[in-house]
């Protein structure tokens, strides 16, 4: 990714209660949902073929696959990524990385202890270092160093070009304790979150000076204080090297160098079988293809019994060895290429699969969760009875098994927007919204005025309620019934216009049956060695991942994408990183688009009528069926039809699956979804940033600070003075005042488990307001090479780095490893 300028001045501000606007959504059945003690929940374990160190080798190379090299090594700017997350933490310090279970652990590689010391009349917290610690270059670890991060990301210095300031701000001073190796932290008001701060730790080197830290440290980082140095970084290659430290205090890095290299999602099982990656995060399909290879193992050299070629039918083959010699030269010429094309792909098949025998599947969930996002900005959406019906018509654990059922992993529905099961505090709070029940679904329909018949309906006059009757403003009562009548005559238009489109659609139809025959012709010479149909329907495929079509018209053509759309090849992973790790992830790319402001915050654009930006109704579209005749619900002359937004990328084959079943249970209820597939790299970008939305689906990752990462998510929307709405990352714009308030008591609360009750009532809140239905946690699938331990899978946990490497020849030759 290409550096993106971000202006000078940019930081992430906390929003003042003070500016909010009144009102507090009606919560139903909230009193018996949100009290309660803590559940007992149990998460996946991680799966990183854990083994002792004195069983690990010393030496050798292992190659980490990454989506793309890092944008930059500065975990405080707006476009560090995954990658920048991942390096970083191999060279700098942790000071409280997360445990197994989700939990904020001290690191005592850098930590001897950290505690709050005084509460009043202010909060003070002492650090005391470990006395081994210091930089590559020789220099201690201290207060130096905590002073300048400090500085550089309070906000009060607009020359730092930062992506976040939470918990840095509410800092007042820092200063040296008993002895260089102690560190006074005294905060100007309570911060339960303190552990989340001086991670990353920086060297002052870096964070001292504004161009060091806005410049510097994008491309390179001279000074490190980890198990690994970083020795080289080459943008033609693809990789960013890392070598052993050797001023590392702690447990010595088994591995000589860890590189990490860039490869698409799309590359990666070709990758694995090159030898090219040793670790790499995989999709469904590329796990099904190393487990069959581990089945097949013992075939003795077969064709195996899948991938190309293992279709065709021994009739099939048969014909098709008859036209290759036979004595029309034509066909026999199209025959031979065919079966020569087929071979070569088998025998690269054949030997992908032999090379994939040497890797392991490991598997756990994510420390993320999939959630579907409802736009409550406007359209029917804004009202939230009919956000609660959508809620409630979704059976959650029907999608859950859809994901996490085939993976053989637990498939329990997520019941928390701010904990995951494993984690403390983790509460199931749905009920303050509801279990899936149709009837209840179809009643707050109801009530909210969309019938069976209103599609069929003319807006009412609008002597009934309008704001110029109300108001008593004759001229604008003029104006009003003017609009009517012109709507009138446009629904009129409307009505001409659909006859003409279905005069056009029994063309339309004629002209598909005909193209059907002729496929079937072309189907037929297939079998005869004619690989153009098999060519035909690969490029349809593909154009079906692109484009709208409109659910409940599955007896009409589908609508296909133009010529010009082309799949994704991103990894679909679509993990919108909250703000302390990196809000930062999308934030420079939306600025250069002019949906991120100067501040950092989210600007509502200008919606364009009709539907999400790009979307379009091909050639060969059927027009839809009259909403009565799909009991599809409407209000005066409106279908209820939501615009649900999806990623067309090649990783994105379960967001897909789970789309299309949300749209067929709205279907159920009345509620018609207008579904657009879109390419990876504009989907968040330029639909759920933007508003350009009704439906969406996308992740956040778990976090072990609720307060302070989630409330960018779920804070109340702010009008600015332009008409725009400030949204910080709240990307569904549903919020309240209370929810609010409860983060900001949650945050300042030092004892934890009055902190975790907060949240669980927040929580509570977050559901009620249904702007927000968390489904399930991501999977997580790596491809390991099966001689390597201590990495994979790691659930919640933080990798150790200095741990991983390859078993060595006695531990590699055991009977349990040979059985993995």
């Amino acid at each position: 990714m290409s550096h993106v300028g971000v202006p000078r001045g940019t930081v992430r501000k906390r929003r003042s209660l003070a500016l909010l606007t009144t009102g507090v959504l009606t919560i139903p059945v909230l009193a018996g949902c949100s009290s309660g003690g803590e559940e007992t929940s149990r998460g996946v374990p991680q799966d990183i073929a854990p083994a002792a160190r004195e069983t690990v080798a010393d030496g050798s190379t292992v190659n980490w696959a990454v989506d793309a090299l890092p944008a930059t090594f500065n975990a405080f700017q707006a476009d560090a990524d995954s990658a920048t997350t991942r390096i970083t933490g191999a060279l700098l310090p942790s000071l409280f990385p997360m445990d197994k279970s989700g939990q904020p652990k001290l690191n005592p590689d850098y930590l001897e202890s950290a505690k709050v010391i005084e509460r009043e009349p202010k909060q003070v917290v002492l650090y005391k270092l470990n006395q081994q610690a210091v930089w590559s270059d020789g220099r201690e670890i201290g207060a130096p160093d905590f002073v300048a991060q400090w500085r550089a990301l309070s906000g009060k210095d607009s020359a730092f070009w930062t992506a976040r300031n939470s918990g840095y701000e509410r800092i007042e001073k820092i200063e040296r304790g008993a002895d260089d190796l102690q560190v006074r932290v005294t905060f100007s008001k309570p911060y339960a979150d303190w552990r989340s701060l001086f991670s990353p730790l920086y060297p002052k080197e870096i964070t001292g000076s504004p161009d060091a830290f806005n410049d510097g440290a994008r491309t390179t980082l001279k000074n490190t204080a980890g198990p690994f140095v970083l020795r080289s970084v080459s943008t033609s290659k693809g990789t960013v090297t890392l070598a052993r430290n050797p001023r590392w205090w702690g447990d010595k890095a088994k591995l000589d160098t860890l590189v990490f290299r860039a490869v698409a999602a799309k590359d990666r099982t070709q990758a694995l079988a090159d030898g090219t990656v040793d670790v790499a995060d995989i999709d469904a399909a590329t796990a099904d293809r190393i487990t069959l290879a581990r089945r097949d193992r013992g075939n003795n050299g077969q064709q195996p019994a899948h991938g190309p070629g293992s279709e065709i039918t021994p009739a099939a083959a048969l014909r098709s060895w008859a036209l290759a010699h036979g004595s029309d030269e034509e066909a026999a010429e199209i025959a031979q290429a065919a079966r020569e094309k087929n071979r070569k792909a088998v025998v690269a098949y054949a030997t992908e699969q032999k090379a994939l025998r040497d890797f392991a599947v490991r598997k756990s969930l994510e420390p993320a969760y999939t959630q579907l996002a409802l736009n409550g900005e406007s359209g029917p959406l804004a009202d939230d009875r009919v956000r609660r019906a959508v809620a409630r018509a979704l059976d959650r654990q029907e999608l859950a098994q859809t994901v996490l059922g085939p993976l053989g992993l637990p498939a329990k529905p997520l019941g928390s927007h701010l904990a995951l099961a494993g984690q403390p505090g983790y509460k199931d709070g749905s009920g303050a919204l509801g279990d899936q029940n149709t009837k209840e679904a179809q009643a707050l329909l109801a009530d909210a005025g969309w019938t069976r018949g209103g599609a069929a309906q003319l807006p009412k006059d609008t002597k009934a309620g309008s704001e110029a009757e109300k108001k008593g403003d004759k001229d604008a009562k003029e104006d009003k019934d003017k609009d009517t009548k012109d709507g009138a005559e446009a629904e009129k238009g409307t009505a001409e216009d659909a006859k003409k489109d279905e005069d056009k659609d029994a063309k339309t139809e004629k002209s598909e049956k005909e193209s059907k025959e002729e496929k079937a012709d072309e189907e037929a010479e297939d079998e005869k060695g004619d690989k153009k149909a098999g060519r035909a329907s690969e490029d349809s495929a593909a154009s079906r991942d692109e484009g709208l079509y409109i659910v409940g018209e599955d007896n009409k053509p589908r609508a296909q994408a133009p010529a010009h759309a082309s799949a994704s090849g991103a990894s679909g992973l679509h993990v919108i990183a909250p703000a302390r790790t990196a809000a930062a992830q999308s934030a420079a790319l939306l600025r250069q688009a002019g949906v991120v402001g100067e501040d950092g915050t989210v600007a509502a654009q200008d919606k364009q009528p009709g539907g999400a930006a790009g979307a379009y109704a091909p050639v060969g579209t059927a027009a839809p069926a009259p909403a009565a005749a799909k009991g599809q619900l409407g209000k005066d002359g409106k279908t209820l039809t939501l615009r649900f937004v999806l990623p067309s990328g090649p990783g994105s084959q379960s967001l897909r699956s789970v789309g299309d079943k949300i749209a067929a249970m709205l279907e159920k209820i009345g509620i018609g979804t207008e579904i657009t597939k879109v390419p990876d790299e504009s989907y968040f970008k330029d639909h759920i940033a933007s508003g350009e939305y009704d439906l969406a689906l996308y992740s956040w990752p778990a976090t072990a600070y609720p307060a302070t990462d989630g409330r960018p998510i779920y804070a109340k929307p702010e009008p600015a003075t332009d008409g725009s709405l400030l949204v910080e990352q709240n990307y569904t714009r549903v919020g309240t005042d209370h929810i609010d308030q409860l983060f900001d008591q949650a945050a300042a609360e030092l004892d934890e488990k009055a902190a975790r009750e907060l949240m669980k009532q927040a929580d509570a809140r977050i559901w009620a307001a249904a702007g927000s239905i968390p489904l399930f946690q991501r999977p997580q699938l790596v491809a390991v090479d099966k001689k390597l331990a201590n990495v994979g899978a790691f659930g919640f946990a933080a990798p150790r780095y200095q741990d991983i490497g390859f078993k060595n020849r006695q531990a590699a030759g055991s009977p349990a490893d040979r059985k993995k």
